[in-house]
């Protein structure tokens, strides 16, 4: 029989974790499938970890991954591929607004033959015009820079199966990920599902605008080389402008009413500097992503792994289920 993993990412989440992990029960309940449940804590400091503790004490099916401080979101979905043992997984939040109630859905598209299956955001209940602003400028910067389009309001709410599981474990190790753009662009079959983002039962959202901008970016040179081209196009356009200058000025000479020299002088310089800084800029990001992967440091470190059975339980666990 397969075994289905369901990832959770967790990062101070201890008000919403106690209604998550009861809506998930019960519609693990409703599954015939064998399930495990890994929640990667990514150095919460509030109660989560306690909490999760208390959760796998009283549930067999439940892993935890500790992390030895906070290594961000992509890095709590990639230590739950890592360790997942399903034959299909599903990576999902701890704040309740990826809905346990739509994996019946989602693992049913997968039985007609789906290998990804990503879940599109129609609305968010969390409001905000500024969020669904940013979200919307998000995807459309990426995709007008990317010759891989993304499916508008993906998350990282979505399904797996065997192969894509196994190639994110041994391709695709890139210190800077984008695992939502990953399985966009690897190819298998790939089905979309809307969903409506409820509100947070509690606490605040871990994304601000600064970091949705700083995702984009991250994206965008993890996904494309584009950007590296904008030099050529920046050179081309600030020799356009300098011709066209001159030639102004030649005019403006010839009718007796000469440009002055000081003003001109201050534009192409500040133009000039403006486009090398933003040209050093890109380079720098891209820099960054080499440097980071000659470091070769781990994408993660488990600072401990909490379960309340061994491998052979866990077998016979599933045998009784």
């Amino acid at each position: 029989m397969q075994k289905l993993s369901i990832i959770v990412s967790v990062y101070n989440e201890e008000g919403a974790l106690p209604y998550f992990y009861k809506t998930l029960k019960e519609v693990v309940a409703t599954l015939e499938i064998d399930t495990e449940i890994i929640f990667v804590n990514d150095g919460s400091i509030d109660q989560s970890l306690a909490i999760l503790k208390e959760i796998s004490k009283e549930d067999q099916s439940v892993r935890i991954i500790q992390f030895s401080r906070n290594f961000g979101h992509e890095a709590a979905m990639l230590a739950g591929i890592d360790s997942c043992r399903g034959d299909v997984a599903i990576c999902m939040d701890a704040d309740l607004q990826h809905p346990p109630t739509c994996i019946p859905q989602m693992l049913s598209l997968y039985y007609y033959g789906s290998d990804i299956i990503n879940m599109v955001r129609t609305d968010r209940d969390d409001g905000g015009w500024i969020k669904k602003m940013s979200s919307k400028y998000f995807y459309a910067l990426t995709n007008k820079i990317l010759h891989s389009k993304l499916e508008p309001n993906a998350s990282d709410f979505f399904l797996i199966s065997k192969k894509v599981i196994q190639l994110l474990q041994n391709n695709y190790r890139e210190r800077t990920r984008f695992i939502r753009g990953f399985i966009q662009i690897i190819g298998f079959n790939r089905t979309t599902l809307p969903f409506i983002a409820p509100k947070r039962v509690a606490g605040e959202s871990k994304y601000s605008f600064f970091k949705l901008l700083t995702l984009s970016f991250s994206a965008i040179s993890t996904l494309s080389k584009v950007p590296l081209k904008l030099g050529l196009w920046c050179g081309f356009l600030s020799g356009l402008f300098s011709v066209i200058i001159a030639i102004y000025s030649l005019i403006m000479w010839f009718v007796e009413k000469p440009v002055s020299g000081y003003t001109t002088l201050v534009i192409l310089i500040s133009a000039m500097f403006c486009v090398n800084f933003i040209v050093l800029g890109i380079i720098g990001e891209y820099i960054g992503h080499l440097f980071d992967e000659v470091k070769g440091r781990p994408h993660y470190i488990i600072n401990e792994e909490i379960t309340t059975y061994s491998e052979h339980n866990l077998e016979d666990f599933n045998k009784k289920k």
